[in-house]
């Protein structure tokens, strides 16, 4: 009589020998102290999709068939009860252990290792980093959405020393257990459809390469960002290279105009891997270029946790004394709607392609601001300053609570700069906050329905700073300051008289004209607020008949 416990049956169920020639036959001893498996109280066990365990005679057996190439495509669903595994293992896990030690049993060896119950963050480089012991590795794939990988080494020896190895010693990565086995494939094969995958792969194995044949095992990264339009934070480089291995510190800082990181990862080959994929891509199209080499520190020392520096280890480190406006990079051109994104891939998408946060890859062109002064908001006000950072299309003061305020600008990063650069600014005696709003877009009144003149359509503008790529304008994007840049003067106007105009918005306490060209100044209000003030109110200032002034924040000083 032959006993089946099979994949969903409920009960013990007496049936025919299973269907097809076995492949081979393994029996299985069963301990009488094993709870809930005794022979005469049947439990549901956990097998490969190819095997069912019977009784004959009493005598438990594993049947193990033939089967085709669905390793990588297997979607059958795995129950498990009754393993005799660690009462403390999750279902999945119980499942996946099973799997792995029958599959490990019945796969003769192979060159290519499958590992399985990967956690959900483990890339190409943790794969690589547990099959580095055991030799040289010609291949590597994840397929993260099945929580499996492939690992292809160039001797069949090495994957049998590591399955061995790991059948004694537990595997895991990340700090969560993974089961390792033959795979029934003789070698790994990817085409077009991984070219992701591919490329990370590439640089996962180079970096092994590089590391297991040389005395090279650096852990810290110099990183350089070259032509950077675009701001880029401690949170941006985080998520760019925590897709390589574990980030464990980033010390930011900005040296000759330039914004430059320190970052410290977990282990050589994770920094290889890194230093190889992104050094001398583009985060955007044509600008952010990543410059990375090893540094010759051998830790950073990181005092404190704040937009600056981060220990990941440390969270209870403190905060500090940061001045978020003395952190600021240079911004240049506002074409990122149109941009190519690294790797090919076209705008928005690259941007998520190398993990910048959603909200700034993917997120909405509308930003809310508020707390704004009910009686001296408007529209036009709001449209100068914001214009600053992004051309602004529409602008909304919101009737019922005019404090509040929704502006659309032209794209997501334009709206994300804006944000950067205004939050907690003080403007008409307030500490305004800007944030990124749910609507995708600002609605106009409909026909023939008045709003008191509170929204307004800027699309069509004159005005906007940033309409042409490669302006000078986008490169000189700075925090408000209470020195503002003066363009755009004509001869016939003084010193004088730009001072007694500037002083309607607040105290002047210094002016420089550019002693090479006179059509520009500098010019310092009494306090940031000041020149916030003067900005709204003299950029686009009428000096003649087709003469109007141009104003903007300044790094510089006088």
């Amino acid at each position: 009589m032959y006993a089946v416990f099979s994949d969903g049956l409920p009960e013990y169920m007496c049936l025919p020998p299973p269907q097809g020639v076995p492949q081979s036959i393994h029996p299985l001893s069963l301990s009488s102290s094993t709870p809930g498996l005794g022979l005469n109280q049947a439990q549901i066990l956990t097998a490969h999709p190819s095997t069912s365990l019977c009784v004959v005679n009493d005598q438990p057996y594993l049947y193990t068939f033939k089967r085709g190439s669905e390793e990588l495509m297997s979607h059958s669903p795995m129950v498990a009860n009754g393993t005799g595994l660690s009462p403390h293992q999750s279902p999945t896990e119980l499942t996946d252990a099973k799997k792995a030690k029958l599959d490990g049993a019945v796969n003769p060896p192979s060159r290519v290792v499958h590992i399985r119950s990967l956690p959900g963050e483990a890339g190409e480089t943790d794969i690589v980093q547990l099959g580095m012991p055991f030799g040289k590795m010609t291949n590597v794939l994840v397929l993260k959405q099945k929580n499996q990988a492939f690992l292809e080494f160039q001797e069949e020896s090495s994957a049998v020393a590591m399955v061995t190895f790991f059948q004694t010693n537990p595997a895991q990565i990340r700090l969560k257990p993974v089961f390792v086995q033959f795979s029934n494939h003789k070698e790994l094969k990817t085409d077009a459809s991984h070219a992701f995958q591919n490329a990370n792969a590439q640089a996962a194995l180079q970096a092994a390469h590089v590391v297991m044949g040389s005395d090279e095992s650096s852990t810290i990264l110099r990183i350089i960002v070259d032509n950077a339009f675009y701001p880029v934070s401690l949170e941006i480089l985080h998520q760019l290279f925590m897709k390589f291995g574990k980030v464990l510190k980033i010390i930011t800082f900005t040296k000759n105009n330039t914004f430059q990181a320190l970052l410290q990862m977990s282990d050589a080959i994770s920094a290889a891997a890194a230093k190889t994929s992104l050094d001398g891509q583009n985060i955007y199209n044509g600008c952010n270029t990543l410059k990375i080499d090893y540094s010759k520190l051998s830790n950073l020392n990181v005092k404190y946790n704040n937009d600056k520096s981060r220990d990941f280890t440390r969270p209870d480190l403190p905060t500090g004394d940061l001045n978020l406006d003395a952190m600021r990079v240079p911004i240049g051109t506002m074409s990122a709607m149109n941009a190519m994104g690294a790797f090919g891939i076209p705008g928005a998408m690259g941007a998520a392609r190398l993990g910048l946060p959603l909200t700034a890859a993917m997120g909405s062109a509308v930003i809310l601001v508020s707390n704004l002064d009910e009686e001296m908001v408007t529209p036009d006000a709001l449209f100068t300053l914001f214009g600053v950072y992004g051309d602004v299309h529409r602008v909304k003061v919101l009737f019922n609570k005019k404090d509040n305020a929704l502006i659309q600008m032209a794209d997501p990063h334009q709206a994300q700069l804006a944000i950067t650069y205004l939050d907690k600014a003080r403007v008409w005696g307030k500490q305004i906050r800007v944030a990124q709003s749910k609507h995708q877009v600002v609605q106009m009144p409909k026909e023939g329905q008045s709003d008191a003149g509170l929204t307004k359509d800027f699309v069509n503008s004159p005005l906007h700073r940033f309409k042409r790529p490669g302006s000078k304008n986008c490169q000189n994007i700075f925090p408000p300051s209470q020195v503002l840049h003066l363009s755009n003067i004509p001869a016939h106007v003084t010193e004088e008289n730009l001072t007694t105009w500037f002083s309607d918005h607040g105290t002047v306490k210094a002016f420089k004209f550019f002693p090479k060209d006179r059509k520009m100044a500098l010019i310092q209000m009494n306090t940031v607020e000041e020149a916030i003030h003067a900005l709204i109110a003299m950029h686009n200032y009428q000096m003649g008949e087709s003469c109007h002034l141009r104003v903007s924040f300044s790094k510089s000083t006088i």
